[in-house]
C-alpha cells in the first residue's frame, strides 16, 4: 500500500511540474526573439537558455536547407 502510495504521489509531482512544451515552431521562435534581445545586451558568457537556443536554431537551419517543400507543402523550385 505504501508503495502504490508513493507511485501516486510521485507521478501527481510530476505532473504538476512538467513544463508544457510549445510546438516546435512556437519553439523556434521564442528562441528567435530571445537571441534577439540577448545581443542588445553584451554578456561575457552565455547562459544555458541561450546555448539550447541557439542549438535549436542551428538544428532548425539544417532541417529547412535539407526541405524540398515550405511550410504549406509547396514545392520551393
Amino acid at each position: 500500500m505504501a508503495t502504490v502510495l508513493r507511485i501516486a504521489t510521485t507521478a501527481a509531482l510530476l505532473a504538476a511540474t512538467w513544463p508544457a512544451q510549445a510546438g516546435e515552431r512556437d519553439q523556434l521562435n521564442a528562441c528567435r526573439d530571445t537571441i534577439a534581445r540577448t545581443a542588445q545586451s553584451p554578456a561575457t558568457q552565455d547562459p544555458p537558455e541561450i546555448v539550447r537556443c541557439r542549438q535549436i536554431i542551428k538544428e532548425w537551419t539544417l532541417r529547412d536547407s535539407r526541405m524540398s517543400v515550405d511550410e504549406q507543402g509547396k514545392p520551393l523550385r
